[in-house]
């Protein structure tokens, strides 16, 4: 679905039209396909240097603290890929790894993992320790967000 970050911006393929398209941190939108126009799952690697610019959003972020070696991180990324995909326009999800983020993980007190800290308007609202099932963070998460509308909506029942 996405490939590293960085200064250039994250690409992500488009799951409507195929469409690969370059996003980059955006405080006041939301990223849409340059394609066809529908809202894009927003899933981006952040680190020290772009966690401020990629946690300033319009809408809930969850950042999910992770380390390759973590079993149940393994096993939530995808369902928060899912997740990402499911509420393309209102939610974006930025993964940051504990062991090459250290400070990151020290500033949000990340002993275990996975962690997910659910941002809104630049402060934690909440968080998830552990691998939960998909049913639970759907749970926790939709009273956050706003409702689908127009497009959103219709691309939502083809997701």
């Amino acid at each position: 679905m996405t490939s590293a970050g960085g200064a250039g911006g994250t690409v992500v393929r488009c799951p409507h039209c195929g469409t690969n398209n370059r996003v980059r941190p955006n405080a006041t939108g939301t990223p849409r396909c340059a394609k066809c126009h529908q809202p894009l799952p927003w899933v981006v690697s952040a680190d020290q240097a772009t966690f401020q610019a990629e946690t300033t959003s319009s809408v809930p972020v969850i950042v999910d603290f992770w380390a390759p070696w973590c079993g149940p991180c393994r096993m939530i990324s995808p369902v928060l890929e899912k997740l990402a995909e499911r509420y393309a326009g209102r939610l974006k999800v930025v993964k940051v790894n504990v062991d090459e983020n250290q400070q990151l993980a020290q500033r949000y007190q990340a002993m275990s993992i996975p962690l997910l800290v659910l941002i809104e308007d630049g402060k934690e609202v909440d968080r998830q320790v552990g691998a939960v099932p998909q049913a639970r963070l759907v749970d926790w998460i939709e009273p956050r967000l706003r409702p689908a509308t127009g497009a959103d909506a219709a691309g939502h029942n083809h997701s």
